[in-house]
């Protein structure tokens, strides 16, 4: 059954959120989305971020112009692999922030809702939280926008990590918040297809204070370049149970 896609109720029930002891900045990886980026930049709020950073991970359509027109600072990063567009991000955020800043990672295909963000900031702002995963649970997606593979995948993986991390995920979904002293801590290292579950794994080892919140999902702008192909499912699968194994 489809579902009608708007902010959830949870997210119009959320108290304005406080940020003038936080800035807040926003990372976009983004590879060939020259379609849908402005969309993502133009629906974040701006009321509550200093800065929107699109990292341009070698596209060869007018991602990156199409970003700047939007308004977003660009970074280009020609080395192919989702982890390397975010660490060039953060890198050129080391000067820039202080502990009690947030990060938000989002991506730049359209699939998730920008709007929803002051959902996934609030733990950090209220200091309930120093790791916030926006979980796109199957109420709040809509049909098709996750493939069978990613769905089992997903529940594959949160359950590795329940059983040998004693913590409860339900998703590894890209829409993420992050305290800058908490990322720092983490220290991120994967270059690819396993950076997500990285993040998650290392926060869980560190016993930082990690919580999800519903997020909504929809399909997305374009082929994915990951589960839009058997090759790409396969390796991110395989990199996904490897950075599992490899932080135990």
């Amino acid at each position: 059954m489809n579902i009608p896609f708007a902010p959830s109720k949870a997210f119009l029930d959320q108290p304005p959120v406080l940020t003038a002891l936080h800035k807040c900045y926003v990372l976009i990886p983004a590879f060939n989305e020259g379609r849908s980026i402005s969309n993502v930049i133009n629906d974040i709020p701006k009321h509550l971020v200093t800065e929107i950073i699109v990292i341009d991970n070698g596209s060869t359509d007018a991602t990156g112009m199409m970003a700047e027109s939007a308004g977003a600072t660009l970074l280009t990063e020609r080395r192919k692999g989702y982890g390397y567009a975010c660490l060039k991000g953060i890198g050129y955020l080391k000067a820039r922030v202080t502990d009690d800043d947030l990060i938000v990672f989002l991506d730049g295909d359209y699939s998730d809702f920008p709007k929803e963000m002051e959902m996934l900031i609030n733990p950090l702002v209220d200091n309930t939280a120093d790791l916030v995963i926006g979980a796109r649970i199957s109420q709040q997606r809509e049909t098709g926008s996750m493939l069978p593979q990613q769905v089992f995948g997903n529940w594959l993986a949160t359950r590795l990590i329940k059983l040998f991390y004693r913590i409860q995920f339900s998703d590894l979904g890209p829409f993420r918040a992050i305290r800058w002293s908490a990322l720092s801590k983490i220290n991120m290292q994967d270059k690819t297809f396993g950076w997500t579950v990285e993040m998650q794994v290392r926060a869980a080892k560190l016993n930082l204070r990690c919580a999800e919140v519903p997020v909504s999902y929809r399909k997305r702008i374009g082929v994915s370049k990951v589960s839009g192909t058997v090759k790409g499912t396969v390796l991110a699968g395989y990199k996904i149970l490897l950075t599992i194994f490899r932080n135990l």
